[in-house]
């Protein structure tokens, strides 16, 4: 299944900059091997060393939080959005 995937400004320097890509999968956690195969080290940015979502990254699968769907195992089907939402913090 083909997805675009919305990179957040900060991990654009593992896509030569580029504000989506094409990746693809089954599921949200098939997405993200490839993405971080086209793209090393994107992944270590994503995922912490358990392999879960780091707590301060938040992904979207079409309008739908993966935290509340099924996390890593949420669907996704040919055409839909992953956007990737790095948390900002500010004082």
């Amino acid at each position: 299944m083909s997805v675009s995937v919305r990179i957040p400004t900060i991990l654009r320097t593992y896509t030569g900059g580029a504000a989506e890509v094409n990746a693809e999968g089954e599921t949200l956690r098939d997405v993200l091997r490839k993405l971080d195969a086209d793209f090393p080290g994107i992944g270590a940015r994503i995922l912490d060393d358990s392999g879960r979502i780091r707590r301060f990254v938040n992904v979207y699968v079409g309008e739908e939080d993966v935290r509340f769907a099924d996390n890593l195992d949420t669907a996704t089907p040919s055409g839909v959005q992953v956007s990737i939402i790095p948390a900002v913090a500010g004082g």
